[in-house]
């Protein structure tokens, strides 16, 4: 979205240079001018409009729904488009938990997904199903972009190592308060009283229900928050790349982005040690011939794998998707709710114990993100024609 230039408000010129008269006396104090030829009252008059710009600029007051999108998608195709995310977000949460247990290697787990997506988005561009456009000089924007989502994994496995995982989530619950401020800052985006106060509930909720042992070193600290802030720029960053400027599909950005993950996550492995480099030739992929390569059941675990990178695939695409629909401070809310959902699952399979305060948090949670659901999408067009009269509107 298109902001308004600053207006030149400035002050009129003003007419203070000393003059001389008959009647100037030897202790008249001449005003002297700024470099510029501009007198300190026209500076003080310069500044003081400045000011009042900038207060104006600051208590403009503009829809988020406006800014990110979601403004001309209806309730129904949100709600959809919320329930693939939470369907394939789980589903990949909930198998990585059962079945990949055995790939200690985040960072090449993540080179994995981007290889997958790579191939899964090229072959739906071989078929035609997408058609990737001329970026020109915003091949920078993409390189930073994906370097936002690798930097962004590295940050929160590099917290992990200097705090507890309970004070991680706690701090990581609070991406929603980072995505409020930035568009706050950057877009003049507010939100309704409304929403602001169904994320209080949210954020505490998770704190309750994954309460336990809270330490955190002050590096530690200073890296888990900045996680939470790259967490909410990337989210919002993914929006924007969707519903202004360049404005990719989701498959043309997944697969543009995906390419330019997979050397960067590789090198983020390296540098952690999780490629072994005794033994040059199989050193990219020993950590999946440790996996794959076993002797009781070398198909169950290549098939494991298999289907792990075609999941990922799947929630890259509807994630994207799902962002472009419902904005990015609704996918945080998301995030945080789909992280109770998986403590509730897991308390279903694996037996998870759940005390009274941990289940107040689910409470608070589930409740606040039903709350942040009714509030946010209260104003959205219910049909078609208004669907088509904000896009109007809107152009």
């Amino acid at each position: 979205m298109a902001h308004p230039q600053l207006a030149h408000t400035f002050a009129p010129e003003l007419n203070c240079s000393p003059t001389t008269t008959p009647f100037q006396t030897r202790s008249a104090s001449p005003v002297y001018d700024l470099p510029g030829h501009h007198s300190r009252f026209e500076a003080e008059a310069a500044i003081h409009s400045m000011k009042s710009i900038v207060q104006s600029r600051l208590s403009e007051k503009v829809d988020v729904s406006t800014v990110d999108g979601s403004a001309t998608v209806s309730n129904s195709t949100k709600s959809q488009a919320l329930a693939l995310y939470f369907i394939f977000n789980l589903g990949l949460t909930l198998f990585n938990k059962a079945a990949m247990n055995k790939f200690p290697y985040p960072y090449l787990m993540t080179a994995y997904h981007g290889f997958a997506s790579f191939v899964g988005t090229s072959i739906l561009k071989s078929r035609g199903v997408f058609t990737v456009s001329q970026v020109g000089g915003s091949r920078v924007l993409l390189y930073g972009f994906s370097f936002l989502y690798t930097i962004n994994i590295a940050i929160s496995n590099a917290s992990l190592a200097m705090v507890t995982v309970p004070f991680h989530q706690v701090v990581r619950a609070t991406t929603p308060v980072f995505t409020i401020v930035i568009y706050r800052i950057f877009f003049q985006g507010t939100y309704s009283k409304s929403v602001y106060w169904s994320l209080v509930p949210v954020v505490i909720g998770v704190g309750l229900a994954t309460y336990g042992d809270y330490y955190a070193s002050t590096a530690g600290l200073l890296l888990t928050v900045l996680g939470a802030f790259l967490a909410a720029l990337k989210t919002v960053a993914t929006n924007r790349l969707q519903t202004a400027g360049l404005q990719f599909s989701a498959l043309e950005l997944l697969y543009r982005m995906s390419f330019l993950a997979i050397p960067q996550a590789l090198a983020m492995s390296w540098i952690a040690g999780e490629i072994n480099t005794s033994t040059i030739s199989w050193s990219f992929a020993q950590p999946f011939a440790d996996v794959i390569m076993t002797p009781s059941i070398p198909s169950r675990q290549v098939g494991y794998l298999l289907l792990n990178g075609m999941m990922a695939f799947g929630l890259n695409v509807v994630s994207f998707a799902t962002n472009k629909k419902v904005g990015a401070l609704t996918m945080t809310v998301a995030a945080n709710v789909k992280q109770i959902m998986t403590i509730v699952l897991s308390e279903l399979f694996w037996r998870l114990d759940i005390g009274l305060i941990n289940a107040t948090g689910i409470t608070l949670t589930l409740a606040g993100g039903i709350l942040y659901a009714y509030f946010s999408m209260r104003k959205a067009p219910k049909s078609a024609k208004q669907v088509k009269d904000l896009e109007k509107a809107s152009r």
